[in-house]
């Protein structure tokens, strides 16, 4: 599929800018990459070879270079910062500093080599120093870690007037600004004025007047996958961050937000297959071969249990060699049946709509759609063998196995996530391949066990 990105003002391809690249048009190159956002332009350099990456980075205007970092994946943006350090030292990387948000710069600070890390941060100026530390001092996975230290912050008894003469003296406002914090001189935290009330606002009104209380107060060290939940539920835009002192830290904003729903999404679905998204599509042949090859090994491990609980019925598959043909059957359904349950447990846990209360009723309720799944697909492929075998032992045998394994899988489904999170370990990195080994082993058990019962 031809890779496409959306610029300011029209649609270009990877395909055409790369054609301008090899026509030598250098100029026209710079303009028609620096004409997309920062977001756009990572892309265009991720979708690139490692070879061609360091010549449209150089294109790469120092205005866009900063957030460009930010949207990158961490291996490829630390594949760029080692050169750019190589090549202007950390003063390059503090001049890219100047125009970033507290949290994007945190971000690329963090992926530098630990003993470049202090030296970086006394390349910046004293301001960029102080917003950095606060937001550093929590980890990147909670609220204070995503947090953004550019807030504007109004006394309680200035005027509307006087408010709205200073928010024009700034001539422009930090993005995703809805609210202004209403603080003190210890920026202790009162709550805000929306931007939409003080336009209406009588000028002569105190901000204590048209002040809103606060009911959505992020803590800092909230887990941003409850930010994100709380930002959906109440339709934010931007919230405050204040410690448990009542001062005010920061603000995370909608932006922040989106890219915190966009990677769980890409987590859920590359951790079922033993990826990362910050890994480079086009990292080195050896270097991605090492990281899959771990994962081969532990579905390996996965495929040697199930061949070993076929072994213990290698006389009944030597008597009825048919049972082999049918035992991929028995596994598939139970292991779809499985993951149906499975994709539906980890969607809601997302969500933090599972809980004590309603997993058994879950349970109780996946497992009657195993029992009734079961009936009816045993029924039908039990006709089904009867007929292309002319074999009633046959079909007694799968529609018995079939209906163990949907259920089982049904239940397997629902109970693995639960389990897992109470273990501490991502449902979506480990539930698919158990849930695989959990099927295929009670799939052939059933079948074989059965038939060797019946015969």
């Amino acid at each position: 599929m031809e890779a496409k990105t959306q610029t300011k003002e029209n649609t270009i391809t990877l395909d055409e800018l790369t054609s301008v690249l090899d026509s030598g048009a250098i100029i026209q190159a710079r303009n028609l990459l620096n004409s997309l956002y920062p977001s756009e332009i990572a892309d265009v350099i991720e979708s690139s070879p490692r070879n061609r990456r360091d010549l449209i980075w150089n294109l790469v205007t120092n205005h866009n270079r900063g957030e460009t970092l930010a949207e990158l994946s961490e291996e490829v943006r630390g594949n760029l910062l080692d050169e750019l350090i190589d090549e202007s030292g950390t003063e390059g990387l503090a001049k890219i500093a100047e125009n970033l948000d507290t949290d994007d710069l945190a971000d690329i600070i963090q992926s530098l080599p630990k003993n470049l890390i202090t030296k970086t941060i006394k390349s910046l100026d004293k301001q960029n120093q102080d917003r950095l530390a606060k937001v550093l001092s929590f980890s990147d996975d909670t609220a204070g870690g995503l947090m953004n230290t550019d807030t504007i912050n109004v006394r309680s008894s200035v005027t509307v007037e006087v408010l709205l003469k200073y928010l024009r003296r700034l001539k422009k406002l930090p993005e995703q600004t809805d609210i202004v914090f209403v603080t003190d001189i210890m920026d202790k935290y009162f709550g805000y004025v929306s931007i939409q009330d003080l336009l209406v606002a009588n000028t002569g009104s105190l901000v204590s007047e048209i002040m809103t209380e606060d009911t959505n107060i992020i803590d800092p060290d909230m887990d941003t996958h409850e930010v994100a939940r709380i930002f959906e539920n109440h339709d934010l835009v931007s919230a405050a961050v204040v410690n448990k002192e009542g001062v005010l830290l920061g603000r995370i904003t909608v932006d922040d937000v989106v890219d915190i729903i966009r990677d769980e999404a890409d987590d859920s679905v590359l951790n079922m297959a033993g990826l990362n998204k910050e890994d480079d599509i086009f990292a080195p042949i050896i270097q991605s071969t090492k990281r899959r090859t771990i994962w081969l090994g532990a579905n390996l491990i996965t495929a040697v249990l199930a061949a070993a609980a076929i072994g213990i019925f290698e006389a009944t598959i030597e008597k009825v060699v048919t049972l082999a043909i049918l035992m991929p059957i028995v596994a598939s359904m139970g292991g779809i049946a499985g993951m149906q349950s499975l994709a539906l447990v980890m969607r809601f846990q997302a969500t933090n709509q599972i809980g004590i209360t309603n997993s058994k009723l879950l349970i109780f309720k996946e497992a009657s759609i195993g029992v009734l799944n079961g009936i009816l697909w045993s029924s039908i492929v039990a006709s089904a063998v009867y007929f292309w075998f002319n074999s009633i032992f046959l079909g007694l045998v799968i529609a018995a196995a079939l209906m163990i394994n949907l259920i089982i899988g049904a239940i397997s489904g629902v109970s693995l996530p639960l389990i897992l999170r109470r273990l501490n370990i991502d449902p979506a990195l480990a539930g698919g391949v158990i849930l695989t080994t959990i099927t295929d082993i009670i799939g052939f058990i059933s079948l074989l066990g059965i038939a060797t019962l019946m015969m």
